[in-house]
């Protein structure tokens, strides 16, 4: 009974989202797809020229939005779920930890490339602090991924909650990028504590 109570409020949050709605009615995966809208906006990094790298992909929002903006350059998106075919969108289902990852990207692109994006978030256990520390985490590792793959111009935009773990992600990334930003986009809910951190220019180690 609970479960179901719970599960009723959920939707009837989502129903009055304007995000949400506005997803539906554009055709997006996942209303997340304006958080990728505003930080290109904000930051202007993806070209029609773009070679774009999805983490943590399905359910392909932010690929959907890439594949609108990208017509010359490639896109791979890369998540542990399944995730519906897109096209212009090469998708690979693995861990993104996983020993083969690397080798699977510079494959696909031939090349260093231009951006590296992660949404990724760990499913809620119902501990904020735990949470936080986890997703903050996978940021460490979609960042450490980023950097062995970017061009040396190239863009990183990755998520967090902020918490015990962001002066670690904070650090490693003023060490490893000339331009770091923090960003909370309009379309992120205004109680969550999830932001973005935008980094540009990688700093040779």
């Amino acid at each position: 009974m609970k479960k179901n109570k719970i599960s009723k409020n959920w939707l009837n949050k989502q129903k009055r989202d304007p995000y949400f709605k506005k997803s539906k009615i554009e055709g997006y995966r996942s209303r997340s797809a304006f958080k990728l809208i505003e930080l290109d906006n904000k930051f202007k990094f993806i070209t029609k020229n773009s070679n774009f790298l999805d983490l943590g992909s399905s359910p392909g929002g932010w690929s959907q939005v890439a594949a609108k903006k990208i017509t010359n350059g490639k896109i791979m998106a890369i998540d542990l779920k399944d995730m519906t075919s897109l096209y212009k969108v090469n998708f690979v289902k693995t861990d993104i930890t996983n020993s083969e990852v690397l080798k699977k990207i510079n494959k696909y692109f031939g090349k260093k490339i231009d951006i590296v994006v992660s949404d990724i978030a760990v499913s809620t256990s119902g501990n904020k602090d735990l949470d936080s520390y986890n997703t903050g985490s996978l940021c460490l590792s979609a960042m450490q991924l980023a950097t062995e793959v970017l061009d040396n111009n190239g863009v990183f935009v990755g998520k967090l909650f902020m918490g015990s773990i962001f002066p670690e992600i904070n650090k490693k990334a003023n060490n490893r990028f000339k331009r770091v930003v923090r960003y909370k986009p309009l379309s992120s809910k205004s109680e969550s504590r999830e932001i973005y951190i935008y980094c540009k220019g990688l700093i040779k180690v």
